[in-house]
Formats: C-alpha cells, sequence, structure tokens
C-alpha cells in the first residue's frame, strides 16, 4: 500500500459516520509542518497568516507551539475579532477603509494596544483621524514596502501590486510623516516578497519555465535584501524604536529569515500545504488540510460523478486554481466541465472502484479559502476524528 492509499483508508476510517461534503485537517500533518516552518525560520518568530488557517483553534493550537508569536490578519473586523478573542498581537496586513472598525479601534485601550494597522499613504491616516468618533487611543502603525522586482528602468516589473512605497527615501517620508501627526506611532515595516514566496519554481511538465522562475527569485532575493536592509536603516534614523520588521512568506522562510534586517517571519499556508505549494524546490510538505466529496453517480466506465466541487481559488484564472483529486490516486476532471457547482464528473479507471456514498478527497489549491466553504474541520489524529471545531464561517464570521 502506497503512502497516499495508507492515508486514504485513514481519512475513509475517521469520517465513516460523516457525510461528506466534509473537510479535515491531519494534525500530525499539521505539525510537522509547523515543525518545518521553525526550522526554516533559523530561531526567527514566525507570525501567523489568519488568512491561510482561519481557524481559531488551530491559530490557537499553532501559537502555542515554540517558534510562533503573533497573528498577521487580513481585516480590521478581523483583527478586532482576534483582539476580542484573547490574541495580543495582531498585525493588519493591509489597509482598511473600515470606519466603524477605526472609531472601535481608537476608543479602546486594550484594542489599541493589541492591533497594528497597514499604512502606505498620509491619506490613509486621513481618513483614521475622520472616523476616530472621539476616540483618544494612539493607534499602531506599520508601513508596508513594495517589493516589486523593477528592471529596464522599472519598464517591467515582476511582483504584486500593492504599496506604492518602493525606495528607503519614500518609507522614510512617510515614517516622518506618521511621527508628526499625533495620535500614531510607526511600530514596524513590513514587506511581502510574494513572488519570491508565493510562486513555484519547479513546476511538474516545464522545465524552462521553472528555470526562468528561479533566476528571478534568485535575483529578486538579492535585490530585495539588499533594499530593505537600505529601507530599515532609512527609518531607523528617523525612529529608532522600531519594534520590529516582518517578511517571508511560506516560500521563502529560510531566504528571507538569513537578512538581518528582518527581525520575523510571515507565514500560514505552510501549515495546510495546498496544492500550489507541490512546485516548489525549497521545501517539501505534507497535505494536512483536505475535503471529501461523495459519489452520487457512476454515469458510465470510467466515471463517477461527486456532488459539489466548483471551489476554486482566487488569482489569476486557471486550471491551477482548482483543487485537485487526490484520493484515491487516478482520477481527473471532465475538460468539458472541470468542477461543477453542483456536480463536478471525473474521470480514469479507479473511478470503477467506487460506489456511491464513497469518498473521494480533495486539496483546495490554496491555503484558508477552504475554511469559506465549510463551517467545521474535523480533526483527524492516526485514524479518528479527536475534535471538530468551527472555521471562521462557522462562527459566523465571513470577513471578506
Amino acid at each position: 500500500m502506497t503512502a497516499r492509499a495508507a492515508d486514504r483508508a485513514r481519512y475513509d476510517r475517521a469520517t465513516a459516520q460523516l457525510d461528506a461534503p466534509v473537510a479535515i485537517v491531519d494534525l500530525d500533518a499539521f505539525d510537522a509542518n509547523a515543525d518545518d516552518l521553525v526550522r526554516r525560520a533559523g530561531g526567527k518568530p514566525i507570525r501567523v497568516a489568519s488568512k491561510s488557517v482561519r481557524c481559531r483553534a488551530l491559530l490557537e493550537r499553532v501559537l502555542a507551539r515554540e517558534g510562533f508569536a503573533g497573528i498577521m490578519s487580513f481585516t480590521l473586523a478581523e483583527s478586532l475579532w482576534l483582539a476580542r478573542s484573547g490574541f495580543d498581537d495582531v498585525l493588519l496586513a493591509y489597509p482598511s477603509a473600515d470606519r466603524a472598525g477605526y472609531a472601535e479601534l481608537a476608543a479602546d485601550p486594550k484594542l489599541a494596544a493589541a492591533v497594528t494597522v497597514m499604512v502606505d499613504d498620509p491619506a490613509q491616516l486621513d481618513l483614521i483621524d475622520s472616523a476616530r468618533a472621539g476616540g483618544t487611543e494612539v493607534v499602531r502603525v506599520c508601513l508596508e514596502l513594495d517589493t516589486a522586482l523593477k528592471l529596464l528602468g522599472g519598464r517591467v516589473r515582476i511582483g504584486a501590486r500593492r504599496s506604492p512605497l518602493h525606495s528607503p527615501a519614500q518609507v522614510a517620508e512617510v515614517a516622518r510623516a506618521v511621527a508628526r501627526r499625533p495620535g500614531f506611532r510607526v511600530v514596524g515595516i513590513m514587506a511581502y516578497e510574494g513572488h519570491v514566496a508565493g510562486v513555484g519554481d519547479a513546476v511538474a511538465g516545464r522545465p524552462l519555465r521553472s528555470r526562468a522562475v528561479r533566476l528571478m527569485q534568485a535575483a529578486a532575493r538579492r535585490e530585495l535584501a539588499e533594499r530593505r536592509g537600505a529601507v530599515v536603516r532609512a527609518v531607523r534614523e528617523v525612529l529608532p524604536d522600531l519594534e520590529f520588521v516582518n517578511g517571508g512568506g511560506t516560500g521563502s522562510v529560510q531566504h528571507t529569515a538569513a537578512e538581518d534586517a528582518v527581525t520575523e517571519i510571515a507565514a500560514g499556508s505552510g501549515l495546510y500545504v495546498p496544492r500550489l505549494f507541490d512546485n516548489y524546490t525549497s521545501f517539501r510538505g505534507r497535505p494536512a488540510a483536505l475535503f471529501a466529496l461523495p459519489v452520487v453517480r457512476r454515469p458510465g466506465v470510467g466515471v463517477v460523478t461527486v456532488l459539489g466541487g466548483g471551489y476554486p481559488a482566487s488569482g489569476a484564472p486557471g486550471a491551477d486554481r482548482l483543487p485537485v483529486p487526490y484520493l484515491p490516486e487516478g482520477l481527473r476532471y471532465d475538460p468539458q466541465e472541470g468542477a461543477g457547482e453542483v456536480q463536478t464528473p471525473l474521470l480514469g479507471p479507479v473511478a470503477d472502484d467506487l460506489l456511491i456514498g464513497d469518498k473521494v478527497w480533495f486539496r483546495h489549491a490554496k491555503a484558508g479559502e477552504l475554511c469559506e466553504r465549510f463551517d467545521t474541520l474535523h480533526l483527524v489524529e492516526g485514524d479518528a476524528v479527536t475534535a471538530t471545531v468551527p472555521t471562521y464561517r462557522g462562527e459566523g464570521q465571513t470577513f471578506l
């Protein structure tokens, strides 16, 4: 029996009394992935990206482990909810226009001490001030650096379009603007190198593209390490008491951790290891988050149909954004239909071994987005479900 076949047998036994669709997290794999992230971080603390987990119980589990400290959240409403739930170090990774949330933040000393907001433009400070509604608490601010690699005098850009702050002088100028502004305090710098951390460099069947990605990423790491160090030095000349410099992502943990200027690493997807992380040379994780759909039809030889399945991931549309049929091995989508809203045909000789009611296990393309489809996660240890916990959705929290 292959390792994957053994996993399928375990998951089927663990969920035998549960009707599909159902989602699980294999805690043995989850914990092993956490250990690997800590190893790659080389002693620097890992701030957990909540958008990649979206389950309070699992955030608590990983933050109880040595090597993890703090949360990187994705909306202000989520940040406040987590802070009210007892998480005392929450970095909001994206600017917000949530005026009601800012009013709540500025009026509550506990929330203001726990939550740090993201800024890359003085106009965002104007919005926060206009939303204070009399609240006088000092708002903790993190400045975001644009990590994109710019070539040919800026005519070619590689990297996500995030912050407008690219140079040390630009970041330092915004730091000065915040420092002059009553009611705000800069405590950190963040730089997320998504073109390094979030792009696989070993895509099956595409050796030339994979080599090009590796060359690009090597150049991007060198350029960013130099520029990030210069940014930190420039900001410390204005504000010597920075608390943290955050960088990284699951795919670049060990490289970012090697930079002296970086004090903490951000990672989250590496806990679940979705299918997009199959294409990396720098690490190998264990798939920990899966969902099962039930076989409801057998339309013909070599075909079964499962209920549901149309759970595409965000990002540029493409086949790599679809969940992948994982267990049993050997199933594939019908190219005429793909993953459907209410039914998904699956092809392959192994389909003939599946009966009505059997489970087919899938891996989502991305990590936390799976939790937007399910209100509970069943936590598996060995071949048993040992706990069932709510996702954000299960707690009635749908932040985006």
